[in-house]
């Protein structure tokens, strides 16, 4: 962290999931220089972590195109006003958070302006749109990656990549308790179970189908289902 206050690690996280991730991150941070401090946009998992932001996240929390157009002005305005801010301040090193469509632009800003700009989680290109490579490479200086086959798909662009790994794997156990889990779940014992895991592109896009999914499934009269949050079944 060379920069003229490297003590300061500003940050942008844009969601939910970026709050959690992020709030590991500090935590970490923390435990081998506890003399960072962290500002930018983020959550109140991070928050809690002594992270300063300077704008409320849920102003981002916008899903899918039509409310993304409605918003737009907004986002790009606050956008601009942590660019600015964080230019003027010029922390160490920046961290976006995910949220790709948000942080790259702002990442490539300051990393031409000499601010150390990196990217925590790529964005899913190995699942779709992976000619995006050259892009994050060009907007950022460093990529922290989650999965560990992803270094490798950024290795004709040159971007440093280092693979993590993902902060719940200190969380969830190796060999968790199922008997435990099925008591609070109310499940019955031996009863099979199927679980509906939509990420939130797929609670806000297409939540009828989950729920009938959910339902020809429970018609079965074999299965148990459950669902999390944001999609009853």
């Amino acid at each position: 962290m060379a920069s003229e206050n490297s003590a300061h690690v500003g940050m942008v996280a844009a969601e939910a999931s970026g709050d959690l991730l992020g709030a590991h991150l500090i935590a970490a941070l923390k435990a081998n220089r506890p003399e960072l401090r962290y500002s930018g946009i983020g959550g109140p998992k991070m928050i809690a972590q002594g992270f300063e932001s300077h704008v409320a996240i849920d102003r981002l929390g916008v899903r899918g195109y039509a409310e993304v157009l409605r918003h737009y002005r907004e986002i790009m305005g606050i956008r601009r006003q942590i660019a600015e801010r964080m230019l003027q301040e010029r922390p160490g090193v920046f961290i976006g958070v995910d949220s790709s469509d948000f942080n790259l632009d702002l990442e490539r800003r300051l990393k031409n302006a000499g601010i150390p700009a990196i990217q925590y989680v790529s964005p899913s290109i190995w699942a779709w749109r992976g000619w995006r490579t050259r892009r994050i490479a060009r907007s950022v200086t460093h990529l922290l990656a989650l999965f560990p086959f992803e270094p490798a798909l950024y290795e004709k662009e040159g971007l440093p990549v280092t693979y993590v790994g993902h902060p719940l794997a200190d969380v969830i156990p190796l060999d968790p308790d199922k008997a435990k889990a099925r008591a609070e779940l109310r499940v019955p014992a031996g009863r099979r179970v199927v679980a509906l895991l939509p990420g939130s592109m797929a609670i806000n896009r297409r939540p009828a189908g989950m729920r009938n999914s959910a339902r020809a499934l429970a018609l079965s009269g074999s299965m148990g289902i459950r669902s999390a949050s944001g999609c009853p079944t």
